[in-house]
């Protein structure tokens, strides 16, 4: 999967190991910048990298403490 340069919230969710439903919140709560192309929504890999460092430790399901990566 990592050939990808951009993933799907169901993909990113099975990369990251994050639900599918914690990482649609993420994203409706703005804390992912994604590509939206219709109804669908990409996330770049190096996002979810990015992502991943500047929550280390965070509880992801409480909105305040999740840091926004941009």
């Amino acid at each position: 999967m990592t050939d990808k340069i951009g993933l799907t919230i169901e993909e990113a969710a099975d990369y990251t190991g994050i639900g599918r439903n914690t990482m649609r919140k993420l994203v409706e709560w703005e804390k992912i910048p994604v590509l939206r192309i219709g109804r669908r929504y990409i996330i770049r890999i190096d996002v979810i990298h990015k992502f991943m460092e500047a929550n280390q430790g965070a509880d992801l399901l409480v909105r305040e403490q999740v840091r926004a990566v941009r």
